[in-house]
């Protein structure tokens, strides 16, 4: 987040301006090159403050049972660029491993370019899924039902936007549902659309729990993540075991300090 530089802020650098074009001189590696997107295909534009939305901002109850709520979900989502061609990722993929000290030409190293792209389109897979079409079918028939309904300990995969390196953990579920339920297995499935993006694991619960109140109109939901990150665990400080927890809550599990005890006893109970 750090090198997202709004455009104001950049006019007085002029001498870090002036080194960029040295900068990209790298000597070339035949048949290993590729076109580098810029940076500026990275950034997302600076949030308008123009208009009244975002000075009087509607009630949150209200958001979660009008249309409108849709756009939340859409500001939590990456911001649009050009997408590289499959030739292009697998040449940036044999400059990394030339740049590590390897040989990229090696019989062993020979197929890992498309490899690995291969493998990125799944563990990726999230950019291309739509959330909100998951959470379309609500079962109405549940004979009045209308309390606490939780899928704990659901796993999930993910990796951290800031190093690319994985991280993992279960992910904790709760809602109230207000005129019908929806299938367990989609949690399951709403887990991984997001987990399988770059995160960071306080985001992504951000966007689950956005998800549940923008499509599933309950009357409140709570989100517990907690994973491990190898970021944390495989370099940097070195403390592998230690994990991150991070929860949110809407509706009454956000009101009620018994609610949040509930939830959370729930959760803990391994029985």
């Amino acid at each position: 987040m750090d090198d997202l530089v709004h455009p104001a802020l950049s006019r007085p650098r002029k001498r870090a301006a002036a080194k960029a074009p040295s900068e990209s001189k790298a000597p070339s590696k035949a048949g290993f090159e590729s076109k580098a997107p810029s940076k500026a295909q990275f950034e997302s534009k600076p949030r308008s403050r123009a208009s009244g939305e975002d000075a009087k901002e509607p009630p949150k109850r209200n958001l979660m049972k009008k249309s409108a709520a849709k756009p939340k979900l859409a500001a939590l989502t990456a911001p649009a660029i050009r997408r590289p061609s499959r030739a292009e990722a697998e040449a940036a993929v044999a400059t990394l491993l030339a740049w590590a000290g390897d040989n990229p030409a090696r019989e062993g190293l020979r197929d890992t370019p498309a490899r690995v792209a291969r493998a990125y389109e799944e563990i990726f897979a999230g950019y291309q899924q739509d959330p909100a079409s998951i959470l379309d079918t609500v079962f109405e028939d549940v004979s009045g039902y209308g309390e606490m309904v939780l899928v704990r300990d659901i796993p999930f995969f993910s990796h951290c936007e800031h190093h690319m390196a994985p991280f993992f953990g279960k992910a904790h579920i709760a809602y109230y549902p207000d005129g019908g339920v929806f299938g367990l297995s989609k949690l399951g499935r709403l887990v991984d659309v997001y987990a399988r993006r770059l995160q960071t694991q306080e985001t992504m619960t951000a966007q689950i729990l956005a998800a549940l109140d923008a499509r599933l109109h309950s009357r409140g939901a709570a989100v517990l993540i907690e994973a491990e990150h190898m970021c944390m665990s495989m370099r940097g400080v070195r403390k592998p075991g230690a994990l991150t927890v991070t929860l949110q809550f809407s509706g009454p599990f956000k009101s009620d300090p018994a609610e949040q005890a509930r939830f959370l006893s729930l959760v803990r109970d391994r029985r």
